[in-house]
């Protein structure tokens, strides 16, 4: 770990907090005085003069990585109303409703204002800042000199500014001396993650939202964007070919209700349909062979593989009759332009990163990528679960690189001018891997930025066993109530979106601007400025002292980003400044280099990948990569005769709840007792009717809830929203083997009636 401050060069501590408590109490941000708007430019209309803003400044929305513009509207600078942007390309003037209610959440009662500290009855008590950063470094410090640095963790976030990320990561593992950070991002985007990394050489989501539009047969596995992703679903809406609409997923999703032709699957049973959309393709000569040959690898031994999975086989595996696979297959096949969407069906199990590939080979076989309306596209999570995959130096060094090579920790350490040496040498242990050393013993400490595990992680009350195993718990949010926070031994006020500046990048590679447009409650600090602090604290300030703004440090990421597949050094080209380019431009989807910067292509508002057939693999091939589908760990059986589905419960929630249940607007718009979808067949079985209480339970947990009878879920199924905070005490402690993803989606349960108080 770092040594004493007084053995390091010196930062002058108190002006960096000085200037951290100013900036709490500034109305506005630098970018929001430097880019706003006249009100008539955005046709407000005739507004009474009390009520009218006197400004309008766009951001990007901090929800989901939908990445809407909205326009803020302010008055005295500070925001007092916001409406959807309706020149912004994500959204083009809709919203959902998390989006209109972003201002709403800031202001709850329970934000964290100032630092609290455990005393010695156990109570969390308010201490001032040095109180907190001298008590959290001097533990961490401690910790570290006792165990080594593989002792003290950190849990970060896909909700937070790139900038933000980037900076946690370097003062964590190169200032602090840290091995192991991971990301919540683990939990919604690593398989998609390691899918393209493996079958194309980069996380490269390929596309753009105008695919969405252009494509004339839309696949979605394991994805509900009606209400995971509303306004994308809009821009399905907005698509003018009347096309296919197919959805593979084991339940009647809002989305699926909207399909020309829904596969409700067996859970679990996707890989093993792909594979017989592949042998139809290869069988019926719908395969591009000019294309396959040109741009893959591995054609002739994916065709043997797949020659297992005829017709017959597929629909056992999947429950589908085998005129619905060649019902299905014939109008992918017929598209002059298919596109397969897939998100946390597919992502969260316990074999997600073969099955998003088996979705990425039949693109390819198709010759389905690069064109528009097509494409192999995962849907991202979280705000800024992207800036997570790029830029956060938590499982991968900065913009992709890895840190098991020496060529790239010394061209890491080239560009920050820091010593190579500081630089771990080898790739920080994933999420459940931190969680099982906290089990061993080896972690000690873990500092929770911006999540809260103690409701999202899987086989909660497992998780919720650790705390007893840990010296230190400091957690890092903008609320104090959380579940997690409600655990820590320190807490650290955090400000919030809109209260503070940077970048998100969205599910379609668009990096766009969040800014000041309100105040910080009480002590609560921007997270750049508290990971700047604890730098001066730990004495390793020095390292970072050209990270002095989130606009300093999206220059440094720019760098650092040169001529890697994400490169966006031309950002800024011709304008007075990237923040000031990326403002004007709706957001840029990266790669934008210098090389063409400002050039008409450079410049369309909407780019997609792979264009030129060229792939980020030495060679520029993609690869055609599979495996044999593995079962479900845990099966329905005696003692737990159904399976459980989880997923998202309504358009207005949002995860843990952590801010829409904030909203009076959000919570009328869903349900305020949790709940549990079952099927006619089981609920006549067990008694139950649509309301009633059932107790549910797993070999982790159990929870009560009002059951809702409904054919949503087939028989066997059951299906509770993620929200509530109790559902993950059911959930499975299993990962995909490869992206380390947890499998949410499917575990044996058994309900019974229960009273319902």
């Amino acid at each position: 770990m770092s040594a004493p401050i007084a053995e390091k060069p010196r930062v002058d501590v108190a002006g960096l907090l000085d200037r951290a408590k100013r900036l709490i109490h500034a109305k506005e941000g630098w970018m929001t005085r430097q880019l706003v708007r006249t009100p008539g430019k955005f046709g407000l209309g005739q507004v009474p003069a009390k009520f009218a803003p006197d400004a309008t400044t766009k951001a990007v929305c901090g929800f989901c990585s939908t990445g809407c513009g909205l326009n803020v509207h302010l008055q005295g600078g500070e925001a007092v109303s916001l409406t959807p942007a309706t020149e912004y390309p994500v959204n083009l003037g809709m919203a959902c409703p998390k989006g209109w209610e972003a201002l709403a959440v800031l202001d709850a009662p329970d934000r964290a204002t100032s630092p609290l500290m455990r005393d010695a009855a156990g109570e969390l008590v308010p201490v001032d800042w040095d109180t907190a950063l001298t008590d959290m470094v001097g533990r961490i410090g401690k910790i570290g000199d006792e165990h080594g640095r593989d002792a003290v963790a950190f849990l970060s976030t896909g909700q937070i500014a790139v900038e933000e990320m980037a900076l946690l990561g370097a003062v964590a593992k190169f200032g602090l001396g840290m091995v192991h950070g991971d990301g919540n991002t683990r939990q919604c985007m690593a398989t998609a993650v390691t899918a393209y990394k493996q079958s194309f050489g980069f996380d490269a989501p390929p596309y753009t939202y105008a695919d969405y539009e252009q494509s004339d047969c839309l696949v979605f596995v394991g994805a509900n964007p009606c209400i995971a992703h509303p306004i994308m679903w809009e821009r399905v809406l907005r698509n003018q070919k009347s096309p296919e609409i197919l959805v593979v997923d084991p339940r009647t999703t809002e989305t699926a209700t909207n399909a020309t032709l829904h596969l409700p699957i067996a859970s679990k049973s996707d890989q093993a349909l792909f594979y017989g959309f592949a042998k139809l393709a290869i069988d019926g000569g719908h395969v591009d062979k000019e294309f396959v040959a040109a741009h893959t690898d591995g054609y002739a031994d994916y065709a043997d593989f797949v020659a297992a999975y005829d017709v017959a086989r597929v629909a056992v595996e999947t429950g589908l009759s085998e005129q619905t696979v060649r019902d299905a297959a014939e109008r992918i096949f017929a598209a002059s332009a298919p596109s397969f969407w897939w998100t946390m069906g597919v992502n969260q199990s316990h074999q997600g990163t073969r099955t998003a590939q088996a979705i990425i080979n039949l693109a390819l076989l198709l010759g389905a990528i690069g064109r528009p309306g097509t494409g192999a596209n995962s849907i991202t999570g979280q705000c800024n679960a992207m800036g997570s995959r790029l830029f956060s130096n938590t499982t991968a060094l900065f913009a992709g690189r890895s840190f098991e090579s020496e060529r790239d920790r010394r061209e890491t350490a080239s560009v920050l001018g820091i010593s190579a040496e500081t630089i771990p040498d080898r790739p920080s242990y994933a999420y459940h891997e931190i969680l099982e050393a906290v089990e061993r013993g080896e972690v000690k400490a873990l500092w929770v930025v911006a999540t809260n595990p103690a409701h999202s992680w899987i086989d909660q009350n497992r998780f919720r066993r650790l705390r007893d195993k840990l010296d230190l718990l400091v957690v890092q949010d903008m609320y104090d109530s959380t579940e997690t926070a409600r655990l820590a031994d320190i807490v650290l006020p955090a400000a919030a979106w809109g209260e503070k500046e940077g970048t998100f990048i969205n599910s379609e590679r668009r990096i766009g601007l969040l800014k000041k447009v309100k105040r910080a409650p009480g002590q609560a600090l921007t997270d750049f400025d508290i990971f700047r602090l604890v730098a001066a604290y730990a004495g390793c300030g020095h390292m970072f002292e050209a990270w002095d703004s989130p606009e300093a440090v999206f220059g440094i990421l720019q760098k650092l980003s040169a001529g890697r597949p994400c490169d966006v050094t031309g950002i800024g080209h011709g304008h007075e400044s990237p923040y000031r380019h990326l403002d004007e431009a709706g957001g840029i989807q990266w790669p934008y280099p210098a090389a063409g910067a400002g050039s008409a292509a450079q410049d369309e508002t909407e780019r997609r990948l792979f264009e030129d057939g060229k792939f980020y693999h030495p060679g520029g091939r993609a690869r055609l990569i599979s495996e044999a589908p593995s079962p479900s760990p845990e099966q329905p059986d005696g003692d737990f005769p159904l399976l459980l589905l989880t997923g998202r419960g309504s358009a207005s929630q949002w995860h843990t709840q952590t801010r829409t249940k904030k909203s009076a607007v959000l919570r009328k718009l869903y349900p305020a007792d949790a709940y549990l979808e079952i099927h006619p067949d089981d609920a006549a079985r067990l008694g139950v009717r649509t309301g009633e209480g059932v107790a549910v339970a797993s070999r982790r947990g159990e929870l009560t809830a009002k059951a809702f009878v409904t054919r949503n879920v087939a028989p066997g199924h059951v299906f509770a929203p993620m929200h509530d905070e109790h559902t993950n005490k059911l959930t499975n402690w299993v990962f995909d083997p490869y992206s380390k993803q947890p499998s949410y989606k499917s575990c044996a349960v058994r309900v019974a009636p229960a009273d319902w108080g």
